[in-house]
């Protein structure tokens, strides 16, 4: 059992989807675990004029069905859970709070320990931050710590305002600025495998590496979510944060510990590295494009522009494919590729390392290019494509495949993203979580090809249920290079 770890939680936004479908099971599975068991509390808030009993029900409906559970334990963890109808606008109600804060922590023996979350829309945020100062809700005793959800700002301006209002009243080691990519098993097995590993470690560097790639491809289109996406895309969705996270954790140097500051200073230090583009080099190194109409197994899929809620001159991209690089003295010169978009083939996280081919004729021209493919979901684990050799007399060459994939019920049961990040907040470790300066290097960089395409009306379309347009192949193959995952067999859903 884990160590029990005592605090407030107050989750702003308690009746939220985030909160049903990722939350209160990522606490449940903490509550199993015992690292939250008898000194917790947790206040839900939302405009909603729910009762306690109510809100418990919610919350016992939202983990009832997780690995483990009882009824009985269910009901146990749902009995932490109080509800405060509460306006985030109206300081009267955050007094109220205050004072439901202070009854449960005296209640639960809790030690003035307050784990603020916010999981709610972003332009409330501030005005959280503000009213938490303001109404005087941070504590004088224990920890004061503040979670905060994606988006955290729409380009570079928006997020330093942001960033400006929450550290007005938290300071920057007090704030958990959640990636849940950062939280899942495989990213966090990156750093094990680069370093820790003397075979990988040696060849991970551009006299070694051809090229990276990076794929985070959804089967789905934007389903209900059009309203926001049509004010986001799949730049500000997914590459601003995610793909750049993992960009990071691939190419930085190797630390000097595991510490949160050790490992932040180098992930900085990739970012501070990155090849900064013209709006004409923008251009040229992106592509994005949009889903159109299909037919798949007899069904017809819609185009973007037909989903509910999309403009019909829609300019907002559903996929992005670019090319980046990290002008360290390891990686200088390597292409990263990436792409990410909604209603691609089949749902896959994935990083593909392709080593430069061996350079010399023993075999002539049959020796291929090595690759290490990191598989981060749906499955978990690596494989790895070497040269072998026929069976028999000859010399021919074959690629082999060393597999490694996670026993999938064993990966059910480990904990998932929410769980581990939620842990790590409460334990006060920013490891896992953004910081403001790695945010503000990502979004200027991002802000500049988003304003390379506001320039132009162009959109390419790809079908749905395919990888993407032609242009995002065609732009690794002016290097001479392709993308390693070129799925066929289409996946409707996620």
């Amino acid at each position: 059992m884990a160590e029990e770890k005592a605090a407030v939680i107050i989750l702003f936004g308690g009746s939220g989807d985030l909160a049903r479908r990722k939350l209160y099971p990522a606490m449940f599975g903490l509550y199993q675990r015992g690292f939250l068991q008898d000194r917790f509390a947790v206040i839900g808030t939302a405009r909603r004029p729910w009762s306690d009993d109510y809100y418990r029900d919610i919350v016992t409906n939202a983990v009832k069905d997780q690995p483990g559970a009882t009824p009985e334990t269910a009901e146990a963890f749902a009995t932490h859970f109080y509800y405060q109808s509460h306006d985030v606008t109206d300081a009267a109600h955050y007094i109220t709070l205050k004072e439901l804060a202070a009854k449960l922590d005296a209640q639960y023996h809790v030690g003035g320990n307050r784990l603020y979350y916010m999981a709610m829309a972003p332009n409330f945020f501030s005005t959280i931050a503000e009213h938490l100062k303001s109404e005087s809700l941070l504590t004088a005793t224990g920890f004061n710590r503040l979670v905060i959800e994606k988006p955290f700002g729409h380009d570079y301006q928006s997020a330093k305002a942001l960033n400006e209002s929450i550290t007005a009243t938290f300071a920057e080691k007090q704030i958990y600025r959640i990636d849940h990519y950062l939280g899942k098993e495989m990213t966090q097995a990156i750093m094990g495998l680069r370093f820790a590993n003397p075979l990988v470690a040696a060849a991970w560097n551009k006299e070694h590496i051809q090229n990276i790639q990076i794929t985070l491809a959804e089967a789905v289109g934007v389903e209900e979510r059009a309203g926001y996406y049509e004010n986001s895309g799949a730049m500000r969705d997914m590459v601003q944060n995610h793909v750049m996270q993992l960009l990071a954790y691939l190419t930085m140097a190797r630390p000097q510990s595991l510490t949160p500051e050790a490992v932040h200073a180098v992930k900085g230090a990739v970012f501070d590295h990155l090849h900064s583009y013209s709006q004409k080099e923008a251009l040229a190194n992106f592509v994005r494009a949009q889903y159109a109409p299909a037919v798949i197994d007899k069904l017809t899929v819609a185009g973007y522009r037909d989903e509910a809620g999309v403009s019909q001159s829609s300019l907002t991209e559903t996929f992005v494919a670019g090319k980046l690089m990290v002008d360290t003295p390891e990686f200088a010169g390597v292409p990263i590729y990436i792409r990410t978009g909604k209603r691609l083939t089949r749902k896959s996280t994935q990083i593909s390392v392709v080593f430069k081919p061996v350079a010399h004729d023993l075999f002539g021209t049959q020796a291929k290019a090595n690759v290490l493919t990191i598989y981060v979901e749906p499955s978990e684990g690596f494989s790895l494509t070497l040269n072998g050799k026929v069976l028999g007399q000859s010399t021919e060459l074959m690629p082999e495949e060393l597999r490694f994939r996670h026993d999938e019920r064993a990966a059910k049961a480990a904990p998932e993203a929410y769980e581990r990040l939620i842990q790590d907040a409460l334990q006060g470790n920013q490891t896992n979580f953004t910081r403001w300066t790695e945010l503000s290097q990502t979004w200027q960089f991002v802000d500049t090809i988003i304003a390379a395409w506001q320039t132009t009306t162009a959109m390419p379309t790809y079908p749905a249920g395919t990888m993407g347009p032609k242009e995002a192949t065609e732009l690794l193959a002016r290097d001479g290079n392709q993308w390693v995952w070129q799925p066929t067999r289409v996946q409707l859903a996620d």
